[in-house]
């Protein structure tokens, strides 16, 4: 089984679910949303955003790929450019952070760990940017516990990741709420933790793997006769 990654643009944007390539939940704001919704505008509209952010901002997001086949994918950028978070009572979003608007891995490929290599990949691309402290969320509390995001009706905020989720992959609470609590990930606690764990797996490997056989002694022969 082979995994890829490839950055979220508008060639990779049509792999994604049909109903996550018209979806602007996080995008617009509720006003310009229900117009782009009337307007059957929700791809234009789309497609526009992902260039913009592109052009303004860089990369945001990723899809993974398994045996070729679309798996997953996630969608990250500073709040700015996500007014859609606007609408939750734990907003706004912290001014040293960059929202985790959504992820989602397909049902068939749940359980294989795309989701914690998507966020180790959303956490690697943003150290490298600069600046940027932590990894923020909304979380839904109520929402079906899972390993995965699967999708959902964007009308009832179907598109918020589920806070038990948010919590496995290393979230914390920033600020509480019954239902929509804001989360943050710290880009440094969570890069320390993937270093211990690839020095746990060092350790590991370290310790089943055969070990070089020392150098046999020259016996007192060959001593003699060199």
């Amino acid at each position: 089984m082979s995994r890829r990654l490839a950055r979220l643009t508008l060639d990779t944007l049509v792999d994604l679910p049909v109903a996550c390539q018209s979806c602007v939940f996080w995008e617009l704001d509720p006003v310009r949303r229900s117009r782009a919704e009337e307007a059957g505008e929700c791809v234009r509209e789309k497609e526009a955003w992902v260039s913009r952010v592109l052009l303004e901002w860089g990369s945001c997001g990723r899809v993974a790929y398994v045996d070729g086949v679309p798996a997953g994918y996630v969608l990250f950028a500073p709040p700015s450019f996500v007014p859609g978070a606007d609408a939750f009572a734990t907003a706004p979003v912290s001014e040293d952070a960059v929202l985790l608007a959504t992820a989602m891995v397909l049902p068939q490929f749940a359980g294989q760990g795309l989701g914690r290599v998507l966020m180790q990949t959303v956490v690697k691309d943003l150290v490298k940017r600069g600046g940027i402290r932590a990894l923020e969320a909304i979380g839904d509390t109520r929402a079906p516990s899972r390993s995965a995001w699967t999708g959902g009706d964007p009308g009832d905020f179907g598109c918020v990741l589920p806070a038990d989720y948010l919590l496995r992959v290393g979230f914390r609470t920033a600020r509480s709420h019954p239902r929509y609590p804001r989360m943050r990930l710290e880009l440094r606690s969570a890069l320390t933790w993937r270093d211990e764990v690839e020095a746990a797996l060092e350790r590991l490997l370290g310790a089943v793997r055969p070990g070089r056989q020392p150098a046999p002694e020259p016996s007192p022969r060959t001593l003699r006769d060199s």
